[in-house]
């Protein structure tokens, strides 16, 4: 046994170079698959990059409410960008390596852009809460300086989530394959290189996830519980139509959250690289598109600023 260790030992390194083996090794799918992902990607910065465009172009829309979903939307346009135009670029080539700072770049991104919307999302459940709950007294808790540091914040939570991460992955010693099973640099496959015991990383790796991942959902809860207690007590027809506004933001913390929850905090003994890669794509390519949607089409106010500024077009 401890000659075993000393030969993983000696033979540890710092590769150079990882290899990603993508969503499949057909080749007959590979184009098929990066027409997809452009079409996808292309309507995800089209769609995201509308909604602020909007939110900035109309001046019903300067509210808390607006300028949180316009960090969301510039985030969900970072954050698909860590990863697809790579994907992209190694379906188009064939060539699927990345180097060892580019892996890591993109996993700090990676987190540093799903931490933030962790936090983000989170200030928006509270800014939910206190024009429900407390319309009164609004615009003195949501004021211009309380939601721009409830923002800050949120991009901050994100810096440290995403620091923390990628320095305990890309410190520890990799020896042996560098064939990353899977289309990004993620985490699990990652470990899965790594030589030696990893348990300490995986748990440090869980226990940071846990912190950064279940806090602002324990906040967006107790929003929502202070939101139900609020809208329990109203007419029924009131009550449709306050939850109304809610109903977006659940939808897309249901999407983000459930995926992420069943990704980073599932037992590392029931990791399935299909299903790891199944989940990655959904939150990295699917959820990015689904938000503007989700958001436009649920949504009264921002459909009629777009009909405002459609109706103020120069050329009709």
């Amino acid at each position: 046994m401890q000659n075993r260790k000393e030969h993983i030992l000696q033979n540890s390194t710092t590769p150079t170079t990882f290899i990603l083996l993508g969503l499949s090794d057909d080749p007959n799918l590979q184009s098929a698959l990066f027409f997809t992902f452009l079409a996808l990607y292309i309507i995800t910065l089209a769609g995201n990059l509308l909604i602020i465009l909007l939110t900035l172009a109309d001046p019903a829309l300067h509210t808390p409410m607006y300028f949180f979903l316009r960090n969301l939307s510039f985030l969900e346009i970072c954050y698909t960008s860590v990863n697809v135009p790579k994907m992209l670029a190694n379906l188009l080539s064939g060539n699927k390596s990345i180097s060892f700072i580019g892996c890591a770049l993109q996993t700090y991104f990676d987190f540093f852009f799903g931490g933030s919307e962790c936090f983000l999302l989170a200030a928006m459940a509270y800014d939910r809460y206190v024009a429900i709950c407390k319309p009164l007294h609004y615009h003195v808790l949501m004021s211009q300086k309380v939601y721009t540091t409830l923002a800050v914040v949120s991009w901050l939570s994100g810096f440290l989530m995403s620091f923390g991460h990628t320095s305990m992955v890309f410190t520890v010693s990799y020896c042996g394959s560098n064939v990353i099973n899977h289309f990004v640099c993620d985490i699990p496959p990652l470990l899965k290189l790594a030589c030696g015991d990893t348990s300490r990383v995986e748990i440090a790796v869980f226990v940071v996830a846990m912190i950064f991942v279940t806090l602002p959902f324990i906040l967006i809860l107790m929003s929502y519980a202070g939101i139900i207690t609020t809208i329990v007590k109203i007419s029924s027809e009131a009550r449709k139509k306050t939850f109304s506004t809610c109903s977006s933001h659940l939808i897309v913390v249901t999407l983000f959250y459930g995926s992420a929850c069943i990704t980073y905090l599932k037992p590392n003994s029931t990791y399935s690289p299909n299903t790891d890669k199944f989940l990655s794509l959904f939150y990295t390519v699917i959820g990015p598109i689904l938000n503007p949607l989700i958001y436009s089409l649920r949504n009264k106010e921002v459909k009629g600023a777009f009909k405002r500024i459609w109706d103020r077009r120069p050329f009709r």
